[in-house]
């Protein structure tokens, strides 16, 4: 099944538009777990066997593996997903962008090793760095466009008669698409921009980080990005997912926070 498959079949069979984002502090873990990388793979794997069914999506962060030598962890948390909840649409966090044959590894890392069906990259270094990842069948490329960083707006919002985030936005849209199955990420703490991107990308999917500790606001998030059909989106919780609760509870308080938000989502989408 195709990455926009299946998105679609997971907004339909969960009801739900909400994206956990794991991004595992080894320093933010319950006590009880202890340390080191069978720690790490316990609070990954019960947080999404206690948010599967409330959730379209899960994100992890690979940075958040690679850093401590972790990377068979993810390896083995990304099978758990395609295993236990197949259902669940698997994007890797990764932002890659490089060239040649650089690209095209950063693509097989994502789609072969880790088994993912959508990866973020950065497009700064144009179509022939996105390529690879566009060109690999049924898989989704979630490009960087307009992010939710107090930082972004150096270079996002230039405006030279126009501004970038909606030269990502048009290019996606007008060339992208016509590549391969192509999303953007654009952040919630940007309503305004989030639906100026949506006028132009139709029902392009919209990976939307920074609600939840960001801050971002759910109601004017999907007052702005939803499609006429009342989808289009991955709405991405992370930290107020992960780290609910630091008990033996862990696991029960991030599923509370993660029905309250959908039910968030889904108050304001009616």
């Amino acid at each position: 099944m195709s990455f926009y498959d299946k998105l679609h079949v997971a907004w339909d069979t969960t009801e739900s538009m909400l994206c956990v984002g794991l991004d595992p502090d080894p320093s933010r873990l319950p006590a009880h777990l202890g340390i080191g990388a069978e720690a790490l793979q316990r609070f990954c794997i019960d947080i999404v066997d206690a948010v599967a069914d409330q959730v379209c999506a899960i994100k992890p962060q690979i940075a958040y593996f690679s850093a401590i030598g972790a990377e068979r962890v993810l390896e083995d948390l990304c099978e758990h997903v395609r295993a236990r909840h197949p259902h669940l649409v698997l994007i890797l966090d990764a932002k890659r962008g490089d060239i040649g044959d650089t690209a095209a590894l950063y693509a097989r890392e994502a789609f072969v090793r880790y088994g993912a069906d959508a990866v973020t990259v950065n497009p700064y270094l144009g179509t022939d760095s996105l390529e690879p990842f566009l060109r690999t069948p049924g898989k989704g490329t979630i490009v960087l466009c307009r992010t939710s960083n107090a930082g972004s707006g150096e270079f996002q919002t230039m405006q030279d008669g126009e501004t970038l985030y909606r030269r990502v936005a048009r290019t996606a849209h007008e060339k992208w698409r016509q590549m391969g199955e192509v999303g953007l990420v654009v952040g919630a703490t940007y309503p305004t921009e989030l639906a100026e991107v949506r006028s132009i990308v139709g029902d392009m999917p919209l990976l939307i980080p920074g609600v939840g500790a960001q801050g971002g606001d759910v109601e004017a998030v999907v007052r702005a990005g939803r499609t006429p059909n009342g989808t289009g989106m991955i709405i991405n919780s992370s930290r107020a997912v992960l780290y609910a609760s630091d008990g033996r509870d862990f696991a029960e308080a991030a599923r509370s926070v993660a029905i309250a938000s959908r039910n968030a989502i889904a108050a304001a989408n009616s």
